[in-house]
């Protein structure tokens, strides 16, 4: 049946034409979920430009950095009689809090404390030497628990007369129990003798081989058997001098601060259990810091 080759022919082309064909439809289709590619030979579409508005910046707050005091780094102007100049007491002393470095590794538990004989290392960076009024194997080198200004327990150290010892590890027992804060405890070094006067020192401490305050004579620290407690903040007062030279809002005893010491609390009972008196008591100096063995 020669007619069918050519039917079957064109209807062959026709088919075939019709698959190289892409409805509209359908290729609208595809360019929507097609990524769309830019072609390197063709013209390049200018995208619009894109517009940003500025942003503000966020408002930044600065918290206020309190100062930080370096206990000993600010001379003072002297007076006539060789002392530092009495100046009012710095802002961020009047409410004195500042932390205690650790000399000693703190305690762990409870109330600890040591008596020994002075170590050889101790001794030589002590204030001792041989013409003091005690001997050297007449004192003691104790350790003892004491709370800080900023509420850790921490070691001090102190060279005492070895008659006195024992009651003085009691008496900061005491103090440990009632959390009764001091700042510093550590053996006053030789050289500290003869620095220029800072006024600012509140270090908690016993033998100090030097003689008493504007006298000749030995000072009970001299031979271990006084001790001077958070001297800044129960300061040594004679007529216009106070001692520590910074120390001028301590004067005011009616401003309760922490580690003040009053007649009958803790720590004047305490030292007055072991024989001791208090400074405090003095018309002339009036000595508030001061705990002795001897009444001077």
């Amino acid at each position: 049946m020669p007619y069918r080759l050519p039917t079957v022919l064109t209807l062959a082309v026709a088919l075939l034409a019709a698959a190289c064909v892409t409805p509209p439809e359908q290729d609208a289709a595809r360019s929507a979920t097609s990524p769309r590619t830019t072609s390197i030979e063709g013209p390049t579409a200018t995208a619009p430009p894109i517009t940003t508005t500025p942003s503000t910046p966020a408002p930044t707050t600065t918290t206020a950095t309190p100062p930080v005091w370096v206990v000993g780094a600010n001379p003072l102007p002297l007076r006539p009689d060789g002392f530092g100049k009495v100046l009012p007491t710095p802002p961020v002393l009047a409410n004195r809090a500042l932390p205690t470095a650790d000399r000693l590794p703190p305690p762990t538990g409870g109330y600890a404390a040591t008596i020994n004989p002075i170590p050889a290392d101790v001794l030589a960076r002590s204030t001792w030497r041989p013409e003091c009024p005690v001997g050297k194997d007449d004192l003691r080198y104790l350790t003892m628990s004491f709370w800080g200004y900023d509420g850790r327990a921490h070691t001090g150290e102190m060279i005492v007369n070895a008659q006195a010892a024992q009651g003085v590890t009691r008496v900061f027992g005491k103090l440990f129990e009632a959390r009764f804060p001091l700042e510093e405890m550590r053996v006053t070094a030789r050289p500290e003798l003869d620095l220029h006067p800072t006024g600012d020192g509140n270090n908690t401490t016993a033998f100090v081989c030097r003689p008493a305050v504007n006298l000749k004579t030995w000072s009970a620290h001299a031979y271990g058997l006084a001790i001077d407690v958070n001297p800044f903040c129960n300061p040594y007062i004679k007529g216009d001098l106070v001692l520590p030279e910074l120390a001028s809002s301590y004067v005011d005893r009616k401003n309760v601060r922490q580690g003040m010491i009053f007649a009958g609390d803790l720590a004047v009972r305490a030292f007055t259990n072991i024989g001791w008196t208090w400074g405090g008591t003095w018309t002339s100096p009036r000595d508030i810091q001061h705990f002795s063995a001897t009444g001077r």
